[in-house]
């Protein structure tokens, strides 16, 4: 069986349990970095390793320790993805050079996995999540993930953008206010709520200098003052996005 059903399978039991999502972005001098998402499941494996295995059979029990690109996905799919729009053509080549990397083991009750890809600039960063979402596209169906964290990761209904200039930093979340007027409306949203109430999004940031102030007076400084570290519940995330926006600003 293929290593994307598997996962596809795996995000079925994810959504019955807590995850840990964090956003981690490293800047250097120059401020080119990389970014990356993580998200640990392993609590999913602690309560559901052995109903995945029976499920899915002998490959399920297997170790896994598995990396790909989107590149390599949309390769496989490169007739869907001829179908659609010049814009969401356009959308998706922002994450082809995406890795994700996928770590499971039913014996140590382990299920994590990352997203990472390097930038020239924080601002190619710009909607980068909600792009992730934009993969359901090329699926249909109950049994397709939108992006390999699931179909509600990413698409939070607000436009995300980063900025650095060496002296500041900003993460913003602007939210569309007719779309999340409209979810408030649908009947799925509690449903989607439950599922994630005991989950956690965490912000992790590594920058090249020190840092003198952090707007969000929750953040948590390393011991050289060069990284921070924001806990949110996820449903801030889903439901108040704009409460992770924060101003960074550093020593000279």
């Amino acid at each position: 069986m293929k290593l994307y059903k598997l996962l596809t399978f795996s995000f079925l039991f994810a959504a019955l349990t807590s995850c840990t999502f964090t956003e981690n972005i490293y800047v250097n001098d120059n401020g080119a970095g990389k970014f990356s998402v993580d998200m640990d499941g392993s609590s999913l494996m602690a309560m559901a390793g052995d109903q995945i295995g029976s499920q899915m059979g002998a490959e399920a029990k297997k170790d896994i320790d598995s990396t790909f690109t989107f590149k390599q996905l949309f390769a496989a799919k490169k007739d869907s993805i001829a179908k659609l729009s010049p814009e969401a053509q356009k959308e998706l080549k922002k994450i082809e050079n995406f890795v994700v990397h996928t770590k499971m083991s039913s014996e140590k009750k382990e299920f994590l996995m990352t997203l990472s890809t390097d930038f020239k600039n924080v601002n190619e960063l710009q909607d980068i999540l909600q792009t992730l979402s934009a993969f359901q596209k090329l699926e249909q169906g109950a049994s397709a993930a939108a992006s390999p964290f699931g179909s509600n990761f990413g698409n939070n209904n607000s436009k995300l953008s980063y900025t650095y200039n060496g002296k500041k930093f900003t993460r913003t979340a602007v939210i569309d206010q007719q779309k999340m007027a409209a979810k408030a409306k649908d009947t799925t949203a509690d449903m989607s709520k439950m599922i994630f109430s005991s989950s956690n999004y965490i912000l992790k940031y590594h920058f090249p200098k020190k840092i003198k102030k952090v707007s969000n007076p929750d953040a948590l400084f390393s011991e050289d003052r060069k990284t921070i570290t924001i806990q949110y519940p996820f449903t801030d995330y889903m439901e108040n996005p704009d409460k992770l926006n924060f101003e960074v600003e550093f020593e000279k």
